[in-house]
């Protein structure tokens, strides 16, 4: 798939690969719909890194830089700002993603597990965009309809109904 932007893809978790066809195409298109759905999108290609992983990993992680004992969906961890250098993608930040999390999620809220992976890509994007719905319920909602106005450009409806 072809886009200006670097998207890099680590899979931790072969399990990712079994439950979602076209992954790799799926996490891309997703995090693109977040770029594109930002109120302030990049300016000029950014590096992404998504890593598809398991529950504890996203324990040990969110406990590391959280503290916060537990596993979570999706973690974000945006890039320190730094000077943009001729040609090459800034680094925008990382998604981690928790598979048993996200499939007894989806179980859950009877979603598609491919519909909530993009949810959450796209949620992991804006936060690396700056974008957090832990400052206040203003800002809650705003980041809400950004996260269904993307998931619309790739025919998933909105998760919050």
């Amino acid at each position: 798939m072809s886009t200006p932007h670097d998207i890099d893809l680590t899979v931790e978790d072969a399990r990712w690969e079994t439950a979602i066809p076209d992954l790799e195409s799926l996490v891309i298109r997703a995090v693109e719909a977040g770029l594109a759905a930002a109120p302030e999108p990049p300016d000029g290609p950014v590096e992404v890194s998504v890593m598809l992983t398991d529950d504890a990993t996203v324990q040990e992680l969110n406990r590391t830089w959280r503290n916060k004992d537990k596993p979570t969906n999706v973690l974000s961890f945006p890039a320190a700002p730094q000077p943009r250098h001729a040609g090459a993608a800034l680094p925008l930040g990382d998604v981690v993603l928790a598979y048993e999390t996200l499939v007894r999620e989806s179980a859950e809220q009877s979603k598609p597990l491919q519909n909530h992976l993009a949810h959450l890509l796209v949620h992991g994007t804006l936060h690396c965009l700056g974008q957090d719905h832990e400052n206040g319920e203003a800002e809650a909602e705003a980041m809400e309809a950004l996260e269904v106005a993307a998931l619309a450009t790739l025919g998933i409806p909105d998760p919050y109904a």
